[in-house]
């Protein structure tokens, strides 16, 4: 016999707050009738007094118990750790998330619904859509994002295959190419859906962004990861949150100074994208200028090119000619 079964009393204050947590809300509170009555389903003989006293104890704990008289008569849990909104938030952007595999959707969403009343919890699965959209089959990536967590923080390189897809030569068919890499791991970035580790390949003074959930067989090497301060303007430490700011799309490029000339239909966009940090002057009732330092490539260019004739490149020069070239390319294809 346990040590618990012997002595089953010193199990019923976890048991009263286990039933608080997942029976009682404010619009459910718990007699103590029913808290007496699953205290005997457990195997614990008690006293009433005796669970009005362990409900002062809980309160002195910091649960935020409160005594209701409506609709009924009893206890209720009034605060947690996650609102419902915040709950509703988790869930949402679980949901979206692409890297997240259906199976592991499912298990994260029913975790996130422990953390209310049961009741609660059945008002939020009725709100829950899952949307038939395109989800990660990657069942390993919770792993190796846990790997590459370590390797950051033990300053190692890490190695792995990484797959791409490419169309077979025949045309019929999609094929998967795979190539093995060994990089120097500075950050992890969760970027339009998609999680993506940001870092060197020593071979190049540069930053690659590569996709987890196209890696397979991530393992922790004992070589010693290249300093981010020599493939970066960083020197301190890696400010993920500026470096995601300033990339587009997670395509790498150069970082310079853009000005770009905008409608003003779209400054709310504008500022979505750029932050109140950058520099913007109105320059007529129709249009304002943006000043703000980025990372230029191919992605600012499907960026910029997705507001049409909304907005104007100034500078770099290299830009207005990757633009205009794109527009030239498109215009191509429908005159052919």
């Amino acid at each position: 016999m346990s040590e618990y079964s012997k002595k089953p009393t010193k199990l019923k204050l976890l048991y009263i707050m286990d039933y608080l947590q997942r029976k009682s809300d404010e619009d459910n509170p718990v007699s103590v009738d029913e808290l007496m009555a699953m205290l005997t389903r457990e195997g614990i003989d008690c006293e009433r007094k005796s669970v009005y006293s362990d409900i002062k104890i809980l309160k002195a704990f910091g649960m935020d118990i409160d005594t209701a008289r409506l609709p009924k008569s009893g206890y209720c849990l009034l605060s947690r750790d996650f609102e419902l909104p915040e709950l509703r938030l988790l869930i949402d952007a679980v949901q979206a998330a692409n890297f997240i595999t259906p199976k592991k959707t499912k298990e994260l969403i029913d975790k996130i619904g422990t953390l209310c009343s049961d009741k609660q919890k059945k008002n939020l699965d009725g709100q829950v859509y899952i949307e038939k959209r395109v989800k990660c089959a990657n069942e390993e990536i919770y792993y190796y994002i846990d790997k590459i967590h370590r390797a950051i923080t033990a300053n190692k390189q890490i190695s792995f295959i990484y797959s791409k897809r490419t169309i077979s030569e025949d045309g019929t068919e999609i094929a998967v190419q795979e190539k093995e890499h060994c990089v120097s791991p500075y950050a992890m970035i969760w970027s339009n859906d998609h999680y993506y580790l940001v870092g060197n390949n020593e071979k190049y003074d540069n930053l690659m962004h590569l996709r987890i959930d196209r890696m397979k067989k991530v393992e922790i090497t004992e070589k010693k990861s290249r300093s981010f301060t020599e493939v970066s303007g960083y020197k301190r430490f890696f400010d993920s949150a500026d470096y995601s700011g300033k990339t587009f799309n997670m395509f790498s490029g150069d970082t310079q100074r853009l000005e770009i000339c905008c409608d003003n239909s779209i400054l709310e966009e504008i500022l979505d994208r750029f932050g109140t940090d950058a520099t913007i002057r109105k320059i007529s009732e129709e249009r304002f200028t943006l000043s703000s330092r980025c990372v230029v490539s191919e992605g600012l260019v499907s960026w910029i090119m997705q507001f049409g004739s909304k907005i104007e490149v100034v500078s770099p020069k290299s830009l207005k000619e990757d633009v205009k070239k794109r527009a030239e390319e498109i215009l191509g294809v429908y005159k052919n």
